[in-house]
C-alpha cells in the first residue's frame, strides 16, 4: 500500500471516506441476480466466480485421447460392451473392434494406479472409467484374445482348407494326366534323338528344370525353338495332346501357395485352440461373472476341436502328396520342393501354349499366302488363255 491512494486514505481519516451505502438496495439490485444466474447454470458461487468440477486424468494423455477416440467408434455403453465380450457375441462386436479393445487393455502399472486412487471415481476421465470397467473382468485381455480367435476361426480354417485342397487337386491332376505323361515321353525321345551318338543319347529320364530349356534351344535357321518343334510334332502326330493344360485346372493356383505359410497357419490355429482351452480352465474360478462366458466358450471349443482334427488330417495328407509330386518326376523333394515343381510346370505350360498359338498363327499366314498365290496363278492362267 506504500505510496498508493489507499495509504493516503488511511492517513486522511474521514476526509476521503466512502459514502454510506444502502445495503438492502445494493442486494436487491445485484445480489439476487448473481445468485439466480449461478443457480441457472448449476454452478456454485464463490464471490462472483463459478467453479466447475475438474475431470481427473491418471492415464497418459495421448493414450487416453486415443482410447476415447476408439470408444467413440464402438458407440455403446461400457456395461453393454462388457456383456458382449463375456457372451462372445459376434453380432455386437467385430474383429477390428475387439483388436482395438485389446490394444487398450490397462497395463499392470495403470491397474495399480487406478487401484491406489482414493478420490471420487465419478470424476475420472472416460479412459479411466473404461479401464475400471475392464478391471471388473478377470483376465480381460486373455478373454478378448480368445474372442478375437473365435471371430476369425471360421475364416482361418476355411482359407487353410481351401489352399490344402487346391494342392491336393493340383497334385492329383498332374499325376493322373495321361496327356502330360505322353508329352514328357515325347520330350525325352526328342532329347535322345538330338543327343544320339553321345553318352546322353540313351537317357531314361531328364531333370524337371530341363523343360525350361526347350524355348532356349533354337533351330539353325533361328526361326523356331525346340518348343515350337515339339508343338509342331504333336500337332501332326498327336493333336489330341495339344490341350493337355486343360487337365491341370488347379496347377497355377497351387503354384502360388507356399507350404511354409500353410504350416504357420496350421500352427497358429493349434496355438489359438490351446489358448481357448487354457482360458476355459482358468475361468472356472472367476465366479458368477464368467458363467455365461464359460458356456459360450465351451460350445465354441467343442465345434472347433472337431474341425481342427479334420484339418490336421488333411494337412498331413497334403504333406505326403506334395512330396510325391517331386518324386513323380524323379526329383528329391528336399532339393526340388513342391513350390519349385509347380513353378516349373506353370512356366512350361505357358511356354507350350505360347509356342502352340504362334505355330497356329504361322500356319494360318502360310495358308493365306498359298491361297493368294493360287489365286494369282489362276488369274495368270486365264489371261494366257484369253
Amino acid at each position: 500500500m506504500q505510496g498508493s491512494l489507499w495509504e493516503d486514505a488511511q492517513k486522511q481519516g474521514n476526509q476521503a471516506r466512502a459514502p454510506d451505502i444502502d445495503l438492502s438496495e445494493l442486494e436487491s439490485l445485484f445480489s439476487t441476480a448473481v445468485a439466480t444466474n449461478a443457480s441457472e447454470k448449476g454452478g456454485t458461487k464463490r464471490g462472483s466466480a463459478i467453479s466447475k468440477p475438474e475431470i481427473v486424468h491418471l492415464v497418459d494423455m495421448r493414450r487416453a485421447n486415443n482410447c476415447e477416440i476408439m470408444l467413440t467408434k464402438i458407440k455403446m455403453p461400457l456395461p453393454d460392451m462388457i456383456n458382449a465380450i463375456l457372451a462372445l457375441d459376434t453380432s455386437v462386436l467385430d474383429n477390428d473392434q475387439v483388436e482395438n479393445l485389446i490394444k487398450f487393455c490397462p497395463t499392470k502399472e495403470e491397474i495399480e494406479m487406478l487401484k491406489n486412487y482414493n478420490g471420487n471415481k465419478e470424476m475420472l476421465g472416460k479412459c479411466e472409467q473404461f479401464f475400471l470397467e475392464l478391471m471388473k473382468v478377470p483376465r480381460v485381455e486373455s478373454k478378448l484374445r480368445v474372442f478375437a480367435f473365435r471371430i476369425t476361426f471360421s475364416t482361418q480354417v476355411e482359407e487353410l482348407r481351401t489352399n490344402l485342397t487346391t494342392i491336393n487337386d493340383a497334385t492329383k491332376e498332374v499325376k493322373e494326366s495321361l496327356k502330360l505323361r505322353q508329352i514328357m515321353q515325347t520330350i525325352l525321345t526328342l532329347g535322345n534323338a538330338l543327343n544320339q551318338g553321345t553318352a546322353r543319347g540313351s537317357a531314361v529320364g531328364f531333370r524337371l528344370d530341363s523343360l525350361l530349356k526347350l524355348s532356349d534351344t533354337r533351330a539353325r535357321n533361328n526361326k523356331m525353338t525346340l518348343m515350337h518343334y515339339l508343338c509342331k510334332l504333336l500337332s501332326e502326330k498327336l493333336p489330341e495332346l495339344l490341350d493337355f493344360d486343360k487337365d491341370l485346372i488347379h496347377l497355377e493356383a497351387a503354384s502360388k501357395i507356399q507350404l511354409k505359410l500353410l504350416a504357420e497357419e496350421m500352427q497358429a490355429i493349434n496355438k489359438g485352440l490351446e489358448k481357448v482351452e487354457q482360458e476355459l480352465a482358468a475361468s472356472v474360478n472367476d465366479g458368477a461373472i464368467s458363467v455365461g462366458f464359460r458356456e459360450a466358450l465351451k460350445s465354441f471349443l467343442d465345434a472347433a476341436e472337431a474341425e481342427v482334427r479334420s484339418l490336421i488330417s488333411l494337412y498331413s495328407e497334403v504333406g505326403r502328396n506334395a512330396d510325391s509330386l517331386a518324386q513323380y518326376f524323379g526329383e528329391d523333394p528336399a532339393r526340388c520342393p513342391f513350390e519349385q515343381v509347380t513353378s516349373i510346370l506353370v512356366i512350361f505350360v505357358n511356354m507350350f501354349k505360347k509356342s502352340r498359338d504362334e505355330n497356329a498363327r504361322t500356319a494360318e499366314l502360310e495358308k493365306k499366302k498359298l491361297e493368294k498365290d493360287k489365286e494369282k496363278a489362276t488369274l495368270s492362267a486365264k489371261k494366257v488363255l484369253e
